[in-house]
């Protein structure tokens, strides 16, 4: 199968359920479930399968992220192989609440901040890969 350039972008604001520390700052792990939605959909669109997350190779925590923020997560797939799909990751702050102002004030972000990278390797069975089948041959 020939590399495939497949990409998913997901935004959401960060909400107070999401705040783990002080300063409603939320948890790191919070990005990386995120990216877990984006390669779960990447796979799908791929395979017609969910597949499974295997490893992270690299992960970069850039920049805090707050409740009220706005979070873009983007995804792609730069390689794919036989069951591997390696896949590449980014996190950006688009929306930054802006408490100090008041309570429901916020600003849009020009460039958005990167908060986080990442880049792993997720695997779907060959007995899964309903959706390459269908579309190889």
């Amino acid at each position: 199968m020939a590399d495939q350039n497949l990409s998913v972008t997901l935004r959401l604001r960060m909400g107070s359920h999401d705040a783990h520390y002080g300063g409603n700052l939320v948890d790191g792990a919070r990005m990386l479930a995120l990216f877990g939605d984006v390669a779960t959909e990447l796979l799908i669109r791929l395979d017609g399968d969910e597949g499974l997350f295997r490893a992270y190779d690299n992960v970069e925590f850039l920049a805090p992220v707050r409740a009220g923020d706005y979070i873009e997560a983007f995804g792609e797939i730069v390689k794919v192989g036989k069951t591997s799909r390696t896949m590449r990751f980014e996190a950006r702050k688009v929306i930054e609440a802006q408490p100090q102002v008041s309570d429901s004030a916020a600003h849009v972000l020009t460039p958005p901040v990167v908060v986080c990278k990442a880049s792993g390797t997720c695997v779907t069975p060959l007995d899964k890969q309903r959706q390459s089948k269908a579309t190889a041959g």
